[in-house]
């Protein structure tokens, strides 16, 4: 096989490998998208204080009742844990004392005023993919609160080939009402760059940063 022809197939290759991830988060035909400015918060995260997330280990304590509380109660892909006589009970996005009040209410009707406590023993990490026109694409994992800017940080910066105002994040896997959603996400990289709504856009883990 000559050169040409490896070269080739690296392509068709890579091009394969990158088009289950990217054609999956779309929501839409493809070539569609939301501007970062118009997307709506970030799924999962809290105004104030710590927002569970998918794949925490929540402590549920219910005073005076050891029978139906958990140490272990790990979140699940669809934001939700399951207790003993309540099933499951959706979390991801409340704080901590949030999520004590909801699993109170959903007792009420088994125990006399419950008093629930509800605390993260593990918090999962912020892992994103990062592909495109990086120096070093793969997985990280960030730090709590990272955004695009640190994903590119995070694979090396920008190979010479970048576009300015390809920057997408694709994101699937948080659920309203019971569906999945996914979006398309686009970002330039002045708005990046100089602050506002855009730079402040925070990842979620799973996401998939694309640099065309």
């Amino acid at each position: 096989m000559t050169v040409a022809a490896r070269a080739s197939v690296r392509t068709v290759c890579l091009a394969a490998a990158l088009a289950l991830p990217l054609a999956s988060c779309r929501h839409a035909a493809p070539g569609e998208f939301i501007w970062a400015e118009d997307a709506r918060p970030t799924p999962g995260r809290a105004d104030a204080g710590y927002a569970i997330q998918r794949g925490d280990v929540l402590s549920v304590r219910v005073w005076d009742q050891d029978a139906i509380s958990t140490t272990r109660a790990r979140v699940r892909t669809d934001g939700r844990i399951s207790l003993p006589l309540i099933q499951d009970v959706e979390v991801v996005g409340s704080t901590p004392d949030g999520a004590a009040r909801e699993v109170a209410a959903k007792l009420k009707s088994f125990v006399a005023k419950p008093i629930v406590t509800v605390t993260v023993e593990e918090t999962s990490p912020l892992r994103v993919t990062v592909v495109g026109e990086v120096a070093r694409p793969g997985r990280y994992d960030l730090e709590a609160g990272a955004v695009v800017l640190d994903a590119l940080a995070a694979a090396g910066g920008f190979t010479a080939f970048a576009s300015s105002d390809g920057i997408y994040v694709l994101r699937s896997g948080y659920f309203t009402d019971g569906r999945q959603e996914r979006a398309r996400i686009r970002f330039r990289y002045d708005a990046l760059s100089r602050g506002g709504r855009a730079a402040a856009f925070l990842l979620s883990p799973g996401d998939i940063v694309v640099f065309e």
